[in-house]
């Protein structure tokens, strides 16, 4: 079982990459979402959650997602076409820090996927270069809430705390409009759902030959997530403008 179809069976419930509750997504989307006609760029997109959302809420929104994983971009087109969007999504199978678009977005998202760019500021660099003259960021990270230990460090990559995020952030060019700390509520739920929900796809499947590394990733994570840095990580959202337009 490799790395993408594990991110797939762990993020079936809920189906956002990120701790965040269906409410904190909604107003996040308000937020961020310029009108209704919006162009909209997700990249790392796993299934395209928040690219359904917004399409579902906008119906002249157009949207692309780029992602890596060919099983979350089929589970997006099936999503899509259920939904009755998939002639307003485009999906690109390919590396997000590698793509390039002929055309500039209104809303660029990166929410949980800033590794696939090296971190948070090279994530900001990546979607100012897909931005649309009056267009908008949204991004998320993850920060430390309390001083880390070097497990948690050597686990998750040496962040900023969140008034040093912040200012890196503003003094990289860009204002905050609006964003989104997540609760410990939300940190925990999304813990137990990614754990949870792989999990039970190794109970579920006795006689799968992936079973047992099911069940040791989820336990394995479980463990660092318990013992490593639930009492110190922090996940931030961002709605960004850039401050020189």
């Amino acid at each position: 079982m490799d790395r993408q179809q594990i991110s797939r069976l762990a993020h079936a419930h809920p189906p956002i990459a990120a701790p965040l509750d269906d409410d904190s997504v909604r107003r996040l989307l308000a937020q961020a979402v310029p009108g209704d006609g919006a162009r909209v760029l997700d990249l790392g997109c796993g299934g395209a959650e928040w690219l359904l959302r917004a399409l579902t809420g906008h119906p002249r929104l157009t949207a692309e997602g780029v992602d890596v994983s060919v099983s979350a971009l089929d589970h997006a087109r099936e999503a899509a076409a259920r939904l009755g969007v998939a002639d307003r999504l485009t999906l690109h199978h390919e590396d997000a820090a590698r793509f390039v678009a002929p055309h500039g977005f209104d809303l660029v998202l990166c929410v949980g996927s800033t590794h696939a760019f090296g971190g948070l500021p090279a994530t900001l660099a990546a979607a100012r270069e897909h931005l649309a003259p009056g267009g908008r960021v949204l991004v998320g990270d993850g920060f430390w809430e309390r001083e880390p230990s070097p497990e948690a460090v050597e686990s998750l990559g040496d962040l900023d705390d969140l008034p040093t995020t912040l200012d890196r952030v503003v003094a990289d060019g860009w204002t905050p409009v609006g964003g989104h700390i997540s609760t410990r509520r939300e940190l925990d739920d999304y813990e137990w759902a990614w754990t949870g929900a792989l999990a039970a796809w190794a109970l579920d499947h006795p006689a799968d030959p992936d079973r047992a590394q099911a069940l040791e990733t989820a336990t394995a994570h479980r463990d660092g997530w318990l013992r490593g840095y639930r009492d110190c990580l922090g996940f931030l959202c961002l709605v960004l403008r850039p401050t020189d337009t």
